[in-house]
């Protein structure tokens, strides 16, 4: 008994050690993550630069180009759509050529495959033809990239800039959860501007899955070219996110690099653009007459009043006042919604408050259209769950809602394999964010309908007068959407059903299609977790 009592305090003395010595070790872990997550560096010492002068932009090639169309378009914006990823992937490539004086990049993700290396090397080429290059990156989307861009910010004419960054490096995951109000904090923006000349502004990030060049999902989405007055605010845009607080050099927080490391990288990138890796995108660039139209005023671009939207930088650090965050912007610019609504938004959240807002349109007697990802087509299970919790109040207060396919079947027309090259495609997940007003205005840029954009991430967007867009826009719904969509809608028992595709043969699911008993019960536990607020 005595020997029973002695061995049970020494295995109590053995776990009270060892629980402590977890402690302990838990502790320390708390305590040096929090070391990483205050220890950035001092924002003074910065260099001090600004976007290119409307006078010297002038004088550029592209400026000098573009004079005649911006003298006989007094106060407009030349607005060209980029819907094809290889259009858009060699649209930046060839802006980059084009570039004379200055190149302001600005982008969430940067993806270290094809496209991104070889965007790289276009920025790389213009600094070695005397052209200065800032790039602004959000940290969080620069995985697998700390050597390159270290390497890029050593060449005297490249700046490189960390939105929010990680001081510890790897894992990355633990400097997020070492600060994570402010790490939760990110920069959505995205713009990529020439000579403060031409500004291609969207959805899409750097990355083969956005441009097209990935056997994965592919993520493609709607960007627009932007020559005029406009290209002008997305530079002091620019200026006002390179000079914000949370904009820290990437020479301070990276890894050190040598002048090995950029001479890789150029010869990398060099290399890549004879890899028969690369032929789709590299023959995109030498077929596209994007710059040749552009510079000889035969590329067609609408000339339309055009306004800009974006969230103070400040928001960043969660310091932005509700007057220059940009939903509030975007709803004042809009005004009164009188017939129309059609909305395209990848990840949709709405909350109660978008159930109000989007039902009391409904019941005003506007139409409201909304295109989002179904469960198959989704990358964010999360999300698709904080909106779908929302869809039976929604259809009861009159919202007509589509859910994205993932694939296109066999038996789909060409004309559905064309759509989903502009909005998905074979394989893809819905990315698009953009909505038409009353068949008048459009809005393209890098806001969701999501919790996350208005509260939490800063975003940049373009408000467009333009008719004609937003009426390709409705005839999209009109024509397409119900075709290569699930359409949702309550059965006469007022419960959810999916129809799929038109006429006498639509197939209708009560349950949603293409989904495991799994996937559906992941999913409604996800939506039943305080989260909504995150998405």
């Amino acid at each position: 008994m005595h020997r029973t009592i002695q061995h049970s305090q020494q295995r109590h003395n053995v776990g009270t050690s060892a629980g402590k010595r977890m402690a302990l070790i838990t502790l320390g872990l708390i305590c040096m993550l929090s070391l990483f997550g205050c220890s950035l560096p001092p924002l003074e010492g910065r260099t001090v630069s600004s976007s290119l002068s409307t006078e010297s932009a002038a004088t550029t090639p592209l400026g000098t180009a573009l004079a005649p169309e911006l003298a006989a378009h007094p106060g407009l914006s030349g607005i060209h759509p980029l819907a094809d990823p290889h259009d858009a992937f060699a649209a930046r490539a060839l802006l980059a050529r084009v570039a004379s004086r200055t190149l302001d990049v600005q982008y969430y993700i940067w993806r270290n495959d094809i496209t991104g290396t070889l965007l790289f090397g276009e920025l790389l080429a213009a600094a070695e033809r005397g052209v200065r290059v800032r790039l602004l990156l959000d940290d969080i989307g620069t995985s697998g990239l700390d050597t390159e861009l270290a390497a890029l910010a050593r060449h005297k004419l490249i700046e490189v800039r960390l939105f929010n960054p990680f001081t510890l490096r790897k894992p990355k995951v633990l400097g997020y959860l070492a600060d994570l109000r402010r790490a939760n904090r990110r920069m959505h923006n995205k713009s990529f501007t020439a000579d403060n000349r031409a500004a291609i502004i969207g959805g899409r990030n750097v990355g083969d899955e956005y441009f097209g060049a990935t056997d994965g999902v592919l993520f493609t989405d709607l960007d627009v070219l932007a020559v005029g007055p406009i290209a002008q605010n997305v530079s002091d845009d620019f200026d006002r996110y390179w000079a914000s607080a949370s904009a820290y050099q990437a020479q301070d927080i990276l890894p050190k690099a040598t002048q090995q490391d950029l001479d890789q990288l150029a010869s990398t990138a060099k290399a890549l653009l004879t890899s028969p890796r690369a032929t789709e995108y590299t023959q995109s660039i030498k077929d596209s007459t994007f710059v040749t139209q552009l510079m000889d005023h035969t590329l067609p671009l609408e000339w339309v009043h055009v306004k800009m939207v974006s969230d103070d930088p400040a928001k960043g650090l969660g310091l932005a006042k509700k007057a220059d965050l940009l939903f509030p912007k975007l709803e004042a610019a809009l005004g009164t919604i009188d017939s129309h609504l059609d909305l395209v938004s990848a990840y949709f959240v709405p909350r109660e408050s978008g159930v109000e807002a989007f039902g009391k349109l409904a019941q005003s007697g506007v139409q409201v259209r909304i295109l989002t990802n179904s469960i198959e087509a989704t990358d964010v299970p999360a999300v698709h769950a904080g909106y779908g919790k929302r869809r039976k109040a929604l259809l009861e207060r009159g919202v007509h809602l589509f859910e994205m396919r993932s694939l296109v079947p066999p038996y789909a027309e060409t004309r559905d394999k064309k759509f989903f090259q502009r909005f998905g495609s074979s394989g893809a997940s819905l990315h698009a964010k953009t909505f038409a007003v009353d068949n008048k205005r459009i809005f393209v840029g890098s806001f969701n309908f999501d919790p996350r954009s208005a509260h939490l991430n800063t975003e940049l967007g373009f408000l467009i007068d333009s008719p004609t867009l937003a009426q390709q826009l409705s005839k999209t719904f009109d024509n397409d959407v119900p075709r290569i969509s699930y359409r949702v809608q309550l059965n006469k028992a007022g419960d959810l059903q999916w129809v799929g595709g038109n006429g006498p043969n639509a197939q209708v699911y009560d349950v949603e299609p293409h989904t495991t008993w799994w996937s559906r019960t992941v999913v409604r536990f996800l939506g039943w977790l305080p989260i909504e607020s995150f998405l």
